[in-house]
């Protein structure tokens, strides 16, 4: 693996020049609209002479909008009468012009790997997948919310960027994951970076890397039942109120809707993002509804990521970004629940 040392100038110097060929995007410091059409919510376009800034802890908004655009379509079609194609269905061509998203934290990174295992066979995932480029920074100051450790990760993991910065004394050192960070890197005179800011570096991951998570991991082998009727979900289920913002900046939160929008005989077919959370999410045709009450909702939300997910792909399916912690209008704290569960009998 190359290893480069960067400065800040240089940072700033190569986001400019990656700006000339691909599209680039830095997260704003704040919840904001989107700065143009093309952009998700939460991250700006990097053009012109701007430097890059980032807050402390993970992005406001996570990158999933880049992997499951919101909303995304999946069909075109026409229905007017005199029109030669009239109903017939054409799958729009899926871009394959690189995007290149800076400034990703470790938690963020690792949640589009955990993504792509249920989307392993999606094609407008796997599309925008190979088309992105995460260009990522290692944390060297963490939240009080942020437990990315506590859920297999690492404030100093490189898994699922293409570059990762480590600060340094004086810059950054850059470590060069695949091959799509070696064509970011292509063409740039940077000095490599030295062994001892290496060893350094090592030694962080080795000292502040992911924790114990073996009193975690007994919650896989829990017997589902036992969880399933703890007495905790009565009143988790009572304080939740089922507003689904917990879903939608989760970044490891993938489920959807399909819809279909006709407008002057013009139609597409549009997949958006849903939530359990929502009573509407499970309701049967039939207008049965197996998660008709608020408990229900909330127990299936903690128990797919906590034992549904990781019976069936090994993961949790938590990064512990810590955003549900800090934008739940309720104060539920998914560590609390973890902690509760493991002490269910």
């Amino acid at each position: 693996m190359k290893v480069f040392k960067v400065s800040s100038v240089e940072l700033d110097a190569m986001m400019q020049e990656w700006s000339k060929v691909h599209r680039v995007y830095a997260p704003v410091l704040a919840k904001q609209p989107a700065t143009s059409s093309d952009c998700a919510p939460g991250w700006r376009r990097v053009d012109g002479g701007s430097a890059l800034t980032l807050s402390t802890g993970p992005t406001p908004a996570s990158v999933k909008s880049f992997f499951f655009p919101q909303p995304e379509t999946l069909l075109t079609y026409t229905l007017e009468n005199n029109h030669p194609d009239k109903g017939l269905m054409r799958e729009p061509a899926k871009s394959k012009k690189m995007q290149v998203v800076v400034g990703v934290r470790p938690c963020d990174a690792r949640s589009v790997l955990l993504n792509n295992l249920p989307y392993q066979e999606d094609p407008f995932f796997q599309a925008n997948r190979q088309r992105t480029a995460l260009v990522g920074f290692t944390c060297e100051q963490t939240l009080s919310t942020c437990f990315c450790s506590q859920m297999g990760g690492s404030p100093f993991g490189s898994e699922g960027l293409d570059l990762a910065f480590s600060r340094t004394q004086d810059g950054f050192i850059v470590e060069v994951g695949t091959a799509k960070g070696e064509v970011l890197m292509a063409g740039l005179d940077l000095a490599p970076a030295e062994e001892s800011e290496i060893s350094a570096l090592a030694s962080r991951r080795s000292t502040g890397g992911k924790a114990d998570a073996t009193e975690l991991d007994t919650l896989k082998g829990s017997e589902l039942g036992r969880l399933y009727d703890a007495p905790m979900w009565k009143s988790l289920g009572e304080s939740c109120i089922n507003c689904g913002a917990c879903t939608f900046i989760c970044p490891t939160c993938y489920c959807f809707d399909i819809q279909d929008e006709v407008v002057r005989g013009q139609g597409r077919r549009i997949r958006y993002w849903d939530s359990c959370m929502f009573p509407l999410y499970s309701l049967h045709t039939s207008g049965h509804n197996p998660r008709g009450q608020k408990v229900q909702r909330t127990r299936n939300r903690f128990l797919h990521k906590l034992k549904y997910f990781p019976d069936r792909f090994g993961p949790f399916s938590c990064v512990g970004c810590g955003r549900c912690v800090q934008d739940c209008p309720v104060n539920i704290d998914i560590r609390e629940v973890m902690s509760d569960l493991l002490a269910v009998e």
